[in-house]
Order: structure tokens, then sequence, then C-alpha cells
């Protein structure tokens, strides 16, 4: 037998089973009393058991009447919360995001936009990935997240994607308070180059400026490099040897200012290096949820606070 109850019945049994009185639940779902009476004994028929015994004091459950009004409140309980999590999805109060970025704007504008969703819808749930832009378009494209901030590459299709343009990466030269170089008032790339460096993988953005820097002004690339995609391994080498590191404006403020001031110095620039500009990229055919607009409006928000014109 499959018991299938609308919620005006589920109802009607837990108001029962409050209030043990027939009159007092159904004006408690506004109803009139005979009404009440007829959908009980429907139930009832459609159960095939007596629910309630009426006595001259109330109505008590019977063992049948006990199991139905356990799944009942369940029931309706799942029902309420489902209303409620509906809501907070249309309201951008609630819901899913999952979002991309490499680390400058990961640091610089997702963390304070995220802090100020969060104060607003507490219930939302983000999920944040910093990673190359290669690996962020992978993941746009096959729909994984709901926007992402990198630049774009040859091999994807722009038009696939909705673009906003953003800004470059100003870079910064990390080392350790105890550097040698750490207390310098100038430095020249000539200098930096016979130091051990600590750098991204060949390819990588900030990699590649910082090389292009040393080949603008006719310098090889230094010959001693650490390679590792880690940040935070570049970290912890930094800490504990006289390498070098380029780094976002970002990170390197992250590393060098309260609160966090992980005992790093950003050297005096002898020029300064910039990174090809990064966009904010959503995928075209995937609209975007109220709580995923919410934060891309954020975002956005953030960076002209940021980057005034």
């Amino acid at each position: 037998m499959i018991l299938t109850l609308k919620p005006a019945q589920l109802r009607l049994i837990v108001e029962i089973a409050e209030h043990r009185q027939l009159q007092m639940a159904a004006d408690a779902v506004a109803m009139t009393q005979p009404a009440a009476s007829r959908m009980l004994a429907e139930i009832e028929r459609m159960a095939g058991a007596m629910l309630f015994i009426r006595r001259p004091k109330g109505m008590d459950a019977t063992e049948a009447g006990l199991v139905v009004i356990r799944r009942a409140r369940a029931i309706l309980r799942e029902m309420r919360s489902m209303a409620a999590e509906v809501q907070a999805l249309a309201e951008g109060s609630g819901g899913t995001v999952r979002v991309g970025a490499v680390t400058g704007p990961a640091v610089g504008l997702l963390v304070p936009a995220i802090h100020t969703l969060k104060r607003a819808a507490p219930e939302s749930k983000v999920t944040v990935d910093v990673a190359p832009s290669r690996e962020l378009l992978r993941q746009l494209a096959a729909g994984e997240t709901d926007f992402v901030l990198g630049r774009m590459l040859p091999e994807f299709d722009s038009r696939q994607f909705d673009v906003h343009p953003m800004r470059d990466e100003k870079l910064a030269l990390l080392v350790r308070q105890e550097h040698p170089l750490a207390r310098s008032a100038s430095i020249t790339l000539t200098q930096l180059a016979d130091y051990e460096w600590i750098m991204q993988e060949r390819g990588a953005p900030i990699r590649e400026a910082t090389l292009e820097a040393f080949a603008d002004i006719g310098l090889s690339e230094p010959r001693n490099i650490v390679n590792s995609p880690s940040l935070l391994f570049m970290i912890a080498y930094l800490s504990q040897t006289n390498a070098i590191a380029a780094m976002s404006e970002e990170v390197a403020q992250l590393l060098t200012e309260a609160p966090v001031s992980a005992r790093m110095v950003a050297l005096p620039m002898p020029r300064e290096i910039r990174v090809s500009p990064y966009y904010l990229l959503s995928l075209k055919r995937r609209p975007l949820s109220p709580v995923a607009i919410h934060l891309r409006d954020l975002v956005v928000a953030e960076a002209a606070a940021q980057w005034p014109l």
C-alpha cells in the first residue's frame, strides 16, 4: 500500500496530535470542524487503519497513528527547509558558488569580496580554487566553476566566455628580513642575477615577466633557480635561504605588512615589472545563480574601489 498525503492532510494530522482536539486542530489549519472530520476520515480510509481514538478528554494516537504522525512531522520539516532554501537561492542569500583565480586577485579581490558576501549571506557555500590560468580556463570551459579571474590563453576560444577586463599585475621581489640586500636603498638587476631564485615553472606569467626584465637590459636569466608551482613552498624556502622570489604585489603586501608580516621584505625595484592583464571570465552558456552574481558584482565593486579611474 502506498499512502500519498497532501501537505494539508499532513498538517491536520500533526495539529490533531498537538492539540488532541479536532476543533482546535481545524482552527490551526483554517478549516471548519466538519471539513476536518471528513479529511481525517479520508486519511484513515487511505491508511487502512484508525489513526486516533476519540475519547471524552481528547484524541489519542493509535500505534498506526504514531507512525504517521512521526513521518508527517519529518515531511513537513523537510518541506519548510526546502522552501527556505529555494527562497535563499532566489534572494542570493544562500546557495553554492565555486570560483577560481590566479594568486594576485585571489588575495586582493576575492578575499574582501567573499568576506562581504558572507556577512550578508552566511549560509552561502563558497569554494575557491587558486591555480594557473590554464587550469582555471579548463575548469570554466567544463562548467566546473561559476567564474574565474585569469588570463586568456590562445588554446581557448574567447567567444565562449563573457569577458570583463580587470587589470595587469605589478610584481614585487621578496626576500627574508635577514637577506644581505634587505636593507639596501637601491638595487640593480645585475646584482640580483648572481643570487639564488625560486620561481614558478617555465611559462608561468610571473616567471616570464621577471626573465623578460633581465633580457630587456641584456642580461641572461639567473643560473641558480629552484622551480616550484607551490606558493607555500616558495614562502618556506625564502624564509630559510637567501633566495629571491617574484610575487604579485598583493601577495607581497600580505607577507610584508600587518597582520601577517611573515618576516619578508620587498626589495626596492630597479624597474617596474608587470604581468599581462587578467580578466573576470564566465561561461556564456551557463547562467549564474543569484549568489554567484552577488559575488561577481562584489569582486567588480572591490576592483573599482581599489583602482578608481
